[in-house]
Parts: structure tokens; sequence; C-alpha cells
């Protein structure tokens, strides 16, 4: 595994998102894998190979939080930094209360996803 360019999974049901985001990502030095659904990702054979997951909140199916859930059930300390279209002052607060590293308002800044991978890389 190439320990320079740590996998983050981009897991959104956004087209467009999955188109844009893959390409910033590999731009800051990233390997990027892009799912449209949480189920998508879990039944991929590189969950265990991500470093860090953006993940949308809300999506059909799966959501983002009980996608954190499986995780931590699953015992797997993935650092999530979530991204939502929904700007409900309520949401950051509890995702990150529930261990999310960071919690973005799309349409987030080029910096500030940096910055909140740059925390998600630095945490233990």
């Amino acid at each position: 595994m190439n320990i320079a360019h740590p996998l983050v999974s981009v897991v959104d049901d956004d087209e467009s998102v999955r188109e844009s985001l893959p390409d910033l990502l590999k731009a800051f030095g990233f390997r990027v894998e892009a799912f449209a659904s949480a189920e998508e990702f879990l039944a991929s054979d590189i969950v265990d190979k991500t470093k860090c997951l953006i993940l949308d909140v809300s999506m059909p199916g799966m959501s983002g939080p009980d996608l954190q859930r499986e995780l931590q059930r699953r015992g797997l300390p993935i650092p999530i930094v979530f991204v939502t279209a929904h700007r409900d002052d309520t949401v950051r607060p509890r995702l990150l209360e529930q261990g999310a590293v960071e919690c973005l308002f799309k349409p987030f800044s080029e910096a500030a996803l940096q910055e909140a991978l740059n925390s998600a890389f630095s945490e233990p």
C-alpha cells in the first residue's frame, strides 16, 4: 500500500460531487474512490483501506450517520468528514458529538476541505 498517498473514499448520491471532488482530492495528493451510496461503499473491498471518508449526510437508503454507526459497530475507526446541502444548525454539532472530524455545508471551499482533511489525518 502506498502510505504517501492515503486513500480517501467519497460517498455521495450527488453525481456532480462524485465527479468533481475526486479531482480536487487527487490535487491534494490523495488516492480516491467514489461511491454513490453507503451500501455500495460497504460492499466494496476498500472499506478497510480507507483512511478518511467524505460522507454525505442525507442519501437514499442508508444515511451518512447510519454508515458512521455501522463502521463503529464493525470497529473501523475511519475519520469522517460529513458534507451536506441541508443547512440545519442542529446537524453539525450532533455529528461532531458522534465522532465526525468535521461537517461542511455545500458548497464548501477548497480551503475548508483541506483543513478538515488535515484534522482527519492529524487525529491519533
